[in-house]
């Protein structure tokens, strides 16, 4: 892991030949987020600028019949004797027409990066590809590698042959990795295979040196295999397609030089004016872990297990106790609006007895219809 104080040294036969001390930048905070926004930025610094013909669509006579034809204002086709003639131009519903605003080649194609965003996405790249789980998150088979990260000695930059330098890889365990992206090449899906990019093939490992000295021509054959110089670290070839945890092999002289180019957490770099590594946050990002040590747990506050429940609001305007609450005065209200209602009722009631009585003797003293 990255924590390590020191990583091996390994020869060319596959051999432990010495220790080394872990760069303080193989420590670095992992911001995958950051990664991933520089290395988008970063790409579009090298698109090509295109755009259509500035004459398409414009290449005809056609002028506007104005008003009072009962046809539209487009401009119309001159001449005569043709199907073309009178034919509607140069708008993008027309035939033959131009496109609907038309690209140009002053696009803003480049992008401005923050240069510390730039230094902390790389140095986060780098530590990505000391940690052996993202390394082999990211797709690269390192079952056989015998340590993550592969440091070879001065001896590995002076190869000149190709043999030579597979038959180190192999020794090292790095064979499944190149015969994983040899066997990935495959031709490209679509267009794109006419455009002078028609294959397609996994990435390998990065050779990272100090001093070119021979390697860099002796690996470049292999399929998949990029070489880097240290003082030219590319966040493009660290964390290529924006993930990183790349398998990187450094020689001794060029991880020893990192030191010196990014510093350490007690000393600034001496290569980059001003610059200090980043530093995370949290020393330990097992933050479950921490809140639930019996430390922080002793001092903390219980955890509240009981629920209160809360009473259910009633509408006073349906629910006579809750009107009460509101305004007391509403019993006698209702009081007195019920014995209104009863009085009202028995009023009633003595007037109807008094109208049918009066009705029954009006009846009465009609000659034939009562009979006593």
């Amino acid at each position: 892991m990255a924590s390590r104080p020191v990583v091996s040294i390994y020869g060319l036969d596959g051999s432990s030949v010495g220790e080394t001390t872990l760069p303080a930048v193989l420590t670095a905070p992992v911001r995958p987020d950051l990664v991933q926004f520089v290395h988008t930025q970063m790409n579009k610094n090298k698109r090509q600028a295109y755009a259509v013909s500035a004459g398409a669509g414009h290449q005809h006579s056609a002028e506007s019949w104005g008003t009072g034809r009962a046809v539209s204002r487009i401009p119309r086709v001159g001449g005569g004797g043709t199907q073309r003639s009178g034919q509607a131009a140069f708008g993008n519903m027309c035939r033959s027409g131009r496109m609907f605003a038309p690209t140009k080649v002053w696009r803003k194609w480049h992008k401005n990066i923050n240069t510390n965003q730039k230094r902390y996405a790389v140095a986060s790249a780098l530590a990505a590809s000391a940690i052996p789980a993202l390394v082999m998150a990211r797709g690269h088979v390192v079952d056989q590698v015998p340590e993550v990260p592969l440091v070879l000695d001065a001896s590995f930059e002076s190869l000149k042959k190709t043999s030579k330098a597979v038959a180190t890889l192999n020794a090292l365990g790095v064979a499944d990795e190149l015969a994983k992206v040899k066997d990935s090449k495959k031709v490209r899906t679509g267009k794109g295979k006419m455009r002078n990019r028609r294959y397609v093939m996994k990435k390998g490992p990065l050779v990272v040196y100090a001093n070119g000295d021979g390697v860099e021509k002796a690996v470049r054959n292999l399929p998949g295999v990029d070489t880097c110089c240290v003082d030219r670290l590319n966040l493009l070839q660290l964390a290529p397609g924006g993930h990183m945890g790349r398998f990187c092999i450094w020689s001794a002289p060029a991880l020893a030089k990192l030191d010196a180019i990014y510093g350490t957490y007690t000393e600034k770099s001496t290569e980059k004016v001003n610059y200090s590594l980043p530093r995370a946050p949290m020393q330990n990002a097992d933050l479950a872990r921490l809140i639930n040590s019996d430390e922080i747990q002793s001092v903390v506050r219980p955890a509240v297990t009981e629920t209160v429940k809360v009473p259910r609001k009633k509408n006073p305007l349906k629910n006579k106790q809750a009107m009460i609450k509101l305004n007391p005065y509403v019993m006698a209200a209702r009081k007195a609006e019920a014995k209104r209602v009863a009085h009202k009722a028995d009023k009633s009631a003595k007037k109807g007895f008094r109208l049918a009585g009066r009705a029954f003797y009006e009846k009465a003293n009609v000659q034939g219809d009562i009979t006593f």
